[in-house]
């Protein structure tokens, strides 16, 4: 076997992993994939997450159908969500390819931390998972605008801080917030990887191995997450951010 045709297959099942990761916890993959391509494999923090993206965008795609398909969706907050997050994303997504690596991947690892402090503190905290009042629907638009800035500048922080704002603002089971997570990627991501592209922060073979292995995966992975318990699901995802926050540090001690 040559040595490009072993590269190939790594990053395919690679691709298989990230995939159905990324469709049990509805975030694409990304999240897993971007540390790991910079800790194993050299990427610089910008590259990485343009090559991520090309596996991303067809994983966000099909988890989203799968997830409509086996979940449901309020049209009216996933559209919502999916127009506030575009712009946003693009002028994010343009600063990020001028920013040092260092700092980026950072602050990245400070929000997955915040987040998933949150997120346990609902989970685990005095009130459980006791249902809020659900906020007025326009409140979506601006988790929309937060979370494509996040998805510009982090390629994946949009599905991370949707999924949790989601389910305690509009009073979500946690496996519909990951679907509406999906839907306020789903567009930012095809803007993310034009402007990636532009700026020559891709690796495109990687990038298309990963994507090929992705999609093989993601409908498996909804599968799961549609039959995990909540709280069982929740921690999961916690303990998901927590480890990509530390490979995120781990890349920044060795840069």
């Amino acid at each position: 076997m040559t040595p490009m045709l072993l590269s190939v297959l790594i990053y395919l099942l690679l691709g298989v992993v990230f995939g159905y990761l990324g469709g049990l916890f509805g975030i694409g993959g990304g999240l897993i994939a971007i540390p790991v391509l910079g800790v194993f494999f050299g990427y610089s923090e910008q590259v990485a997450q343009g090559t991520a993206l090309v596996m991303i965008v067809p994983n966000v795609i099909l988890g989203l159908w799968h997830y409509i398909r086996k979940v449901g969706m309020d049209a009216r907050l996933a559209v919502t969500l999916a127009i506030s997050a575009v712009p946003f994303t693009y002028i994010c997504a343009r600063f990020a390819t001028r920013l040092p690596g260092n700092p980026l991947r950072i602050a990245f690892a400070i929000f997955i931390v915040a987040i998933a402090a949150q997120m346990a503190w609902r989970t685990f905290g005095p009130k459980g998972l006791q249902a809020p009042r659900p906020a007025p629907w326009p409140v979506a638009g601006v988790v929309g605008a937060i979370g494509g800035s996040l998805s510009g500048f982090f390629s994946v922080g949009g599905a991370v801080f949707a999924v949790p704002a989601m389910s305690a603002l509009f009073d979500l089971s946690h496996v519909a917030a990951q679907g509406m997570g999906l839907a306020l990627v789903a567009p930012g991501t095809v803007v993310s990887i034009i402007t990636y592209a532009g700026a020559h922060d891709v690796d495109w073979i990687p990038g298309i191995a990963l994507a090929a292995g992705g999609a093989v995966a993601v409908p498996h992975g909804v599968t799961l997450a549609k039959r995990l318990p909540e709280r069982v699901l929740r921690s999961l995802f916690i303990a998901l951010m927590l480890a990509s926050a530390a490979g995120l540090v781990l890349r920044s001690l060795h840069s």
